[in-house]
């Protein structure tokens, strides 16, 4: 295979790694939208329900890129690509936690650890490829954002 052969292809690999942690989120998160997550008393300020999709699609695609210049120069079983696995995995295990098991204060301890994981990740993609870290920067806004929404949903129905 050439290399811009192999680079497409990794470039498709992320798209659909990305893609397909967000869809795993969203076969657990619909089918609690209603009755369980409607029920659930949440804070004034949070979106509407039809927002998050569309943001998390963008968010999935920029990291999928961020990825993708990253594996371009450091290659898949270095650190900086391993911490992105790790963040993805802990990415696409808040669902099940949250609106699988309905535990909010549980996925509140993993969100805090996804957090985590996102910033080394960044900082780790800052030092090979600086434009890849600003491509995460609104994913590590979101998942700040969403955390405090996680956090708020879960105080007002203890």
């Amino acid at each position: 295979m050439s290399a811009g052969g192999a680079s497409a292809l990794r470039l498709v690999v992320l798209l659909a790694a990305c893609l397909g942690a967000g869809g795993l989120g969203a076969l657990l998160t619909t089918p609690a939208l209603r009755p369980w997550y409607a029920s659930l008393s949440k804070p004034r300020w949070a979106p509407p329900n039809w927002l998050f999709a569309p943001v998390w699609t963008v968010l999935y695609v920029a990291m999928a890129v961020a990825a993708w210049l990253v594996w371009q120069k450091s290659g898949l079983l270095q650190r900086p690509m391993k911490l992105f696995i790790l963040q993805l995995a802990l990415n696409a295990a808040w669902s099940p936690i949250f609106f699988g098991l309905r535990a909010p204060g549980s996925a509140f301890a993993e969100i805090v650890a996804l957090w985590l994981a996102i910033l080394a990740t960044l900082l780790e993609f800052w030092k090979i490829v600086p434009p890849a870290a600003w491509l995460l920067a609104p994913y590590l806004v979101w998942v700040s954002f969403a955390a405090v929404l996680n956090f708020s949903i879960w105080r007002l129905n203890v």
